[in-house]
């Protein structure tokens, strides 16, 4: 099994939380928008705010972004990404139960929104336990998703 860890990303990571992002999402973002590098990138470096972005490494490598947001009444999973070499092998389920774990232990619901299009994502959260609870953006584009918890409030970051 894989050593999966999480870092505080940094400013430095930025190029490679795009780059991650281009090849994780490219094909969904092209489908749904038509990928602009430029603008895809304008977009990122609004959005990229190191203080609340962590990447995931396995063995040690750079392989994935994850972003939470620990909410008064609600865990929210506002990004996970995987670079494609990293994906169909456990990583993500893993961090997923993690999220599960640190969403129960606070007493909240673990929230996210995933892409309609993206059915591969949509079946993977459906088999952990995730519900539909509403559809939503332009043309109902995005989906959102819960997995209902309960239990005593704990930590803010989730282990790996």
């Amino acid at each position: 099994m894989n050593a999966v860890a999480l870092r505080p990303a940094v400013p430095a990571d930025s190029e490679f939380c795009f780059q991650l992002h281009k090849a994780a999402m490219g094909d969904y973002v092209e489908a749904i928008w038509g990928w602009d590098d430029e603008a895809q990138r304008a977009y990122h470096e609004r959005g990229f705010e190191p203080e609340r972005w962590q990447v995931i490494t396995v063995d040690g490598a750079d392989a994935g972004t994850l972003v939470v947001d620990f909410r008064e009444t609600e865990v929210y999973l506002g990004r996970i990404e995987l670079h494609p070499d990293y994906q169909g092998r456990g990583i993500g389920a893993r961090l997923i139960r993690s999220l599960i774990d640190a969403a129960a232990r606070r007493g909240r619901h673990l929230v996210l929104d995933v892409l309609a299009i993206n059915t591969r994502a949509h079946a993977f959260y459906q088999r952990h336990g995730f519900r539909e609870v509403s559809r939503h953006g332009e043309s109902n584009r995005k989906i959102r998703m819960r997995f209902i918890t309960g239990g005593p409030a704990s930590e803010d970051r989730p282990a790996v």
